[in-house]
């Protein structure tokens, strides 16, 4: 029951910021390609340049599934850093644990990458890390420990039900070994995420 509740309201979410997040919601927006409630179907009046803005950001956020207060964090961080900081922030994000899990094929959804790590079934460089927020460095090792390997999530995910058709330039991933080393930092063009992120940069800056 908890986990169809939380189905409907992932789709819900997804058709109001227009983007699948999840496998089964991008069914469902297959099937109801509008906007949530009663007046999903009527057509909008043009958003403000704020409220554009804001859904830009909130749909960066849902699709890494963080609070506003770790998005608040990335973007200072990228706003420090050289570079452009809408591609920063992405990059910042995509070096999470939870983040690099899900695009690995580890899991299917944010959500369960970020469960895997917190109930202590993932290791990086041997160790076992419980926070989905971990900043995961160029070189490090990403693996499912040992007694973990033989649980049912896992056997599907060596078999590659979830792994990309494309997997990422930035990782090497060994799918039935459940292995996957971030070789290097990623780049903006080649994260799988859909964000007009400039817009996410303005919201901040506003």
């Amino acid at each position: 029951m908890a986990n169809n509740t939380r189905a409907r309201r992932t789709a819900r979410l997804s058709r109001a910021l227009g983007i699948a997040l999840t496998p089964k919601a991008a069914k469902y927006m297959e099937r109801r390609p509008y906007g949530p409630g009663e007046h999903g179907r009527a057509r909008k009046k043009q958003d403000s340049d704020y409220a554009v803005r804001l859904r830009e950001k909130q749909r960066l956020r849902a699709q890494y599934g963080i609070r506003e207060a770790q998005m608040t964090r990335a973007f200072e961080e990228a706003r420090r850093t050289k570079g452009l900081t809408g591609e920063n922030l992405i990059e910042l994000l995509e070096m999470r644990l939870d983040a690099l899990v899900l695009r690995a094929g580890f899991a299917r959804t944010i959500a369960q990458a970020r469960q895997l790590v917190v109930h202590r079934h993932i290791l990086v460089d041997g160790i076992r890390v419980d926070r989905p927020s971990f900043r995961v460095a160029e070189g490090q090792l990403i693996h499912v420990h040992s007694r973990s390997e033989v649980m049912a999530p896992f056997q599907v995910a060596a078999a590659g039900a979830h792994v990309l058709n494309v997997v990422p330039a930035y990782l090497d991933v060994k799918i039935d070994a459940l292995q996957a080393r971030l070789v290097r930092r990623p780049k903006r063009s080649e994260v799988p995420v859909t964000c007009e992120e400039q817009l996410v940069v303005e919201f901040y800056a506003r």
